[in-house]
């Protein structure tokens, strides 16, 4: 099922080693990605703070250049998500 944070065993019941494995991989990824967004959007913001024209020089080309590097990162980023979860809910070939 989409979304589940637990696996199942062949017979349908769930292991309990397996669930707090589960939940220890879940909590280690919230911690790192409130880590991670945090800082990466403290760092946008300075990117921002490159725009007070009184103390730099700049083009469009060069703000051009910044948002299409972030933006290219993002869809890089994303994608790599999106193929981790269509793997997830693959179906499995069987002939029988």
């Amino acid at each position: 099922m989409e979304g589940e944070l637990t696996t199942l065993r062949p017979n349908g019941s769930r292991g309990a080693g397996q669930r707090k494995t589960r939940e220890k991989d879940r909590d280690k990824f919230v911690d790192l990605a409130n880590k991670r967004v945090s800082k990466a959007l403290q760092t946008i913001q300075l990117i921002g703070n490159l725009s007070n024209r009184s103390n730099y020089d700049y083009t469009e080309d060069d703000v051009a250049k910044i948002f299409r590097a972030l933006q290219e990162e993002i869809a890089a980023c994303k994608k790599r998500f999106d193929l981790a979860l269509k793997k997830q809910g693959a179906k499995k070939f069987n002939l029988e």
